[in-house]
């Protein structure tokens, strides 16, 4: 999986790629479709905030996070993005494994 690490008002130094990259690499293992992960690092007076995009089985999901360390907001993106892609799992498998209705007539039924 390729990590694109972005900052808005911030340098991107090697820690902050590589902690990016450690908690994001437990959803590479659960979820290999997945090839690309955007993250975009804004800093703003006493508020870090990361943005994370990625384009699962044809949809895009987004998740936002912001912290007063930088690090707690990677981690909370990081746990966010693992459950909106389970849902997202979720959303794909059900319809996958929806049952066939049969549609109900008057056919079957008797005469009075």
């Amino acid at each position: 999986m390729k990590i694109n690490v972005s900052g808005h008002h911030v340098e991107i130094t090697e820690g902050i790629k590589q902690s990016i990259e450690s908690k994001f690499a437990k959803i590479s293992k659960h979820y290999p479709s997945i090839m690309t992960l955007d993250s975009t690092i804004t800093v703003e007076p006493h508020q870090q905030k990361l943005e994370v995009t990625t384009l699962y089985e044809g949809e895009k999901v987004t998740v936002n996070a912001s912290d007063k360390k930088l690090y707690a907001a990677i981690a909370k993106v990081a746990k966010k993005l693992e459950r909106a892609l389970a849902h997202r799992k979720g959303v794909l498998s059900a319809k996958f494994h929806s049952k066939f209705v049969v549609p109900q007539t008057d056919m079957y039924q008797a005469a009075p």
